[in-house]
């Protein structure tokens, strides 16, 4: 059987591709093999009507509600190789599947590469996140930290300040900050650390002090921090997709990339804020794309 569309990934603009696809009776595959960036995610906010959900039971909830749609399958499974010929695309899946689709879309997100940071990963997600907008309810008013060692630390440490008057931002041994920004933070009351930091200190993933080099040391309750993003996988690569000064997937305005056929969606793209409900909506735009390739391709004289 030849499908409409073969989704890769299924993250929440993945998610809302397969859903909206379903409802215009489009035969869809979605493959997510729950390997989410978000894994040490606990709650997702922002989110209207499922404020506070736990990531997995959102997912749960979306491909339930697939369910009612006959034309949309979901394989829990990881595509191997993506390929075209005569057209069509075809996916070579882990259990040795092979689909057929006219179009593709990657929804595959991007991997977060935290900075060499002793025992950052036991924080992360707990009391230190890269997303104020999407945490930084949870950790307003307590003394926090920004840890960035690239050129956003100014801006990053300017939206965190919006809930918590008592900041400090950490570069890790980087010189970012011009000396305007510099007396733009002090003027806020909010100190800059240049030194490199030697370890995070804590217990059951609250974090306690960071202790610099020198052995001098903060107390801190937690903050936020600006991991380098990557992309979670490397078949748009492989397929000849272009890329974008972020390092995201290159897309036109009806979510199109450079390949014939080929559409992408979502924080794959790198290209803003990474929300759920951004992500969801991104992806029922991109779903209303295809579908209109779709038929403009069934009119064609």
């Amino acid at each position: 059987m030849i499908l409409d569309c073969a989704v890769i990934g299924g993250g929440p603009a993945g998610l809302n591709v397969a859903l909206v696809l379903g409802r215009s009776r489009r035969k869809t595959v979605l493959f997510d093999d729950n390997q989410p960036r978000n894994a040490v995610t606990s709650e997702s906010h922002g989110f209207m009507t499922r404020d506070g959900i736990d990531p997995q039971e959102l997912k749960r909830i979306a491909q339930e509600e697939l369910g009612k749609y006959p034309d949309v399958q979901v394989e829990k499974q990881r595509v191997l190789d993506v390929g075209k010929k005569e057209g069509l695309f075809e996916l070579k899946a882990v259990d040795g599947k092979v689909f057929l689709a006219k179009k593709l879309i990657l929804a595959t997100g991007f991997k977060e590469v935290l900075p060499d940071l002793e025992r950052v990963e036991e924080f992360y997600g707990k009391s230190l996140f890269s997303c104020p907008f999407c945490d930084g309810w949870e950790m307003r008013d307590r003394p926090l930290a920004v840890i960035s060692e690239n050129e956003n630390a100014f801006h990053l440490v300017k939206v965190a300040s919006n809930w918590t008057d008592d900041l400090i931002v950490c570069t890790n041994g980087k010189a970012l900050l011009s000396a305007e920004e510099r007396s733009i933070l002090e003027s806020k009351g909010i100190q800059v650390y240049t030194e490199k930091i030697a370890r995070l200190v804590g217990n059951h993933g609250a974090l306690e002090k960071i202790e610099f080099e020198s052995g001098a040391a903060i107390l801190r309750e937690g903050g936020f921090i600006a991991p380098h993003w990557v992309q979670a996988s490397d078949i748009s690569a492989s397929l000849g997709c272009k890329l974008n000064a972020l390092g995201g997937i290159e897309t036109d305005g009806m979510k199109r990339t450079n390949v014939e056929g080929i559409f992408a969606c979502g924080d794959t793209l790198m290209a803003g804020p990474s929300q759920l409900i951004m992500a969801a909506a991104d992806g029922s735009m991109a779903a209303i794309c295809i579908n209109a390739a779709l038929i403009e391709e069934k009119f064609k004289q």
